[in-house]
């Protein structure tokens, strides 16, 4: 009775209805269920981990959604490319200031969801860098099946828009849940440098589990990854000695079959194992572990990358 006395109060408590039930939608299952602290003038979202979110890195190099990263990958004189395992190892101050004190530019190039050369190949061919150096983690990277980003981003026909629609969303996002961060979830999310491709991960929580290394050769896999690296790399266009092959550590850490897959390629491998190294998830090198084996990389690939710079 009230309502129909009244119709104006009934169409406000629709409208209230209404927004409540988006705002908990895009909360639980949308960019708001992440924390904005990783945005910056340097820093996009490139994933948060929500069901209609999800991954935004692939669609914004390949629909040319964050210019900056773009020509940031195209012009960097050495290109990382792998997973998420090789972003977070990578992300460090270690590689920063190596490069930096060089003043070289560097740009991480790894994607998630086990990002590997079925993306990776033709977006360079997209790109057309200017690398000198290229790094592959080869931790996944031959694997025979696309990851349901790559194959969505390549051949979906709604994925433009999609993407698209994703941008815009960090737009409202950034200034709403810096400004009030109880509107927003804590689920994990990942910021990327449109400067150097490092991220910074923010939310999220996690039990961490220690490295281990898997001494086991499946000579299959070998074999395939080995097939896959000869047609990839002949897309390279820099000698041989000017690609460099790792095995960023995690679970299971398959370190004698890197060194048979290099091996077979003439690659040189740098894989430095060393003990007490955590994953803060299970499977990505926690902040003070990737310090450390960033490091420790660096100061054996480092003269390896300095060659390669110099006589190109």
């Amino acid at each position: 009775m009230i309502f129909a006395a009244r119709p104006s109060a009934y169409i406000a408590l629709i409208l209230v209805v209404v927004v409540g039930t988006l705002l908990y939608s895009l909360r639980l299952d949308g960019l708001f269920a992440c924390q904005a602290s990783g945005y910056d003038a340097d820093h996009y979202a490139a994933y948060c981990q929500a069901p209609k979110y999800g991954d935004y890195d692939h669609g914004a190099f390949w629909f040319d959604l964050e210019p900056e990263a773009v020509a940031s990958a195209r012009n960097a004189d050495v290109l990382f490319l792998g997973n998420s395992r090789m972003q977070f190892a990578l992300s460090s101050d270690a590689a920063s200031q190596w490069f930096s004190s060089l003043k070289v530019p560097h740009f991480l190039l790894g994607f998630s969801h086990h990002g590997n050369y079925h993306f990776t190949a033709p977006l360079l061919q997209k790109l057309g860098p200017q690398a000198k150096v290229y790094v592959i983690n080869v931790d996944l990277f031959f694997e025979p099946e696309m990851t349901r980003p790559a194959n969505r981003v390549l051949r979906d026909p709604s994925a433009p828009g999609r993407y698209d629609q994703k941008r815009r969303w960090q737009y409202i996002h950034e200034p709403l849940c810096q400004s009030l961060p109880a509107l927003c979830g804590d689920q994990i999310a990942f910021f990327r440098s449109r400067r150097t491709g490092a991220w910074l991960a923010r939310g999220g929580r996690f039990e961490s589990e220690p490295v281990t290394y898997d001494e086991q050769i499946d000579q299959n896999v070998v074999e395939a990854y080995t097939a896959a690296g000869k047609d990839f790399l002949a897309t390279l266009p820099v000698r041989r000695e000017c690609v460099i092959m790792t095995m960023v550590p995690t679970l299971g850490t398959p370190s004698e079959a890197a060194k048979a897959i290099a091996r077979a390629l003439d690659l040189n491998l740098i894989a430095p194992q060393m003990e007490g190294l955590i994953t803060f998830d299970g499977s990505h090198l926690d902040e003070s572990s990737s310090e450390r084996w960033s490091t420790a990389f660096m100061e054996v690939a480092g003269s390896q990358i300095q060659t390669c710079l110099d006589e190109s």
